[in-house]
């Protein structure tokens, strides 16, 4: 049903709720048995690309000569590189380095998240290389002082990394300590539970399924709301420097 025009759905000039309600699939070029929901790119002014990846069984995801993060929402699916395979499960994730060959198919109906970035280099420092992991092999933080908002670094902290994917977990009631207003931007995608997320100067409730994108100094804040614990993966552009895009 159309609601009469009803949806959470929101775009602004810094930020974006999108909800399944909203959703369209397209496919994109080698994709096979693959459907992209395309979250954020930049038409929106993003400077990454981020969708969701709907399997089916056999279907498979096209080539990128971008930097690729992908990890699995539910499903599984394996990974190719170099004749070498990797079996991915629900919370598995993979990095793979810019212009690495590869070829990612899923076993079974699955969706994964897909984050896809040009590569900023370093003169000084290697590029990164592949990373095969799980989420359960993370060990977990508190940030700041809060042991009730765990965060998990899924991608190694380090300056060959241009860009860091977390997951952060909520205990109800549990909230970030300040509006936060930054230089990264964002893209996020609700796992489980859901809550209230401040984007600019509007709030929204937010849940399980939904994508949110916030632009460069976006004001953003978010507080677990329900019975159970929230949780998202979030992406930001990380360790480069401001003017690194001025000198291209």
């Amino acid at each position: 049903m159309h609601n009469l025009g009803n949806t959470r759905s929101s775009q602004q000039p810094n930020h974006l709720l999108l909800t399944s309600d909203t959703f369209v699939r397209t496919t994109l070029p080698g994709m096979k048995g693959c459907a992209a929901i395309v979250h954020a790119g930049p038409a929106l002014g993003a400077r990454f690309t981020q969708y969701t990846a709907e399997f089916e069984p056999g279907g498979e995801l096209g080539g990128t000569i971008a930097q690729r993060f992908i990890y699995v929402i539910e499903g599984a699916v394996k990974l190719d590189v170099h004749n070498q395979q990797s079996q991915l499960t629900a919370r598995g994730y993979a990095y793979v380095p810019a212009g690495l060959v590869h070829q990612i198919t899923a076993t079974q109906r699955s969706r994964v998240a897909v984050i896809e970035k040009s590569y900023e280099s370093l003169e000084t420092i290697p590029p990164p290389q592949l990373v095969v992991s799980h989420e359960d092999r993370v060990t977990s933080h508190p940030l700041g002082d809060d042991p009730r908002l765990q965060v998990k670094c899924l991608l190694p902290d380090e300056m060959s990394f241009d860009f860091a994917v977390n997951t952060m977990v909520y205990q109800p009631g549990a909230a970030l300590s300040m509006v936060e207003m930054h230089v990264m931007e964002h893209g996020l995608v609700m796992l489980e539970g859901g809550g209230i997320y401040r984007l600019g100067d509007s709030w929204y409730p937010v849940a399980a399924g939904d994508f949110i994108w916030l632009a460069p100094w976006c004001p953003q804040w978010f507080g677990a709301i329900g019975k159970v614990p929230a949780k998202y993966l979030i992406y930001k552009n990380w360790n480069r420097h401001p003017l690194a895009d001025a000198h291209k």
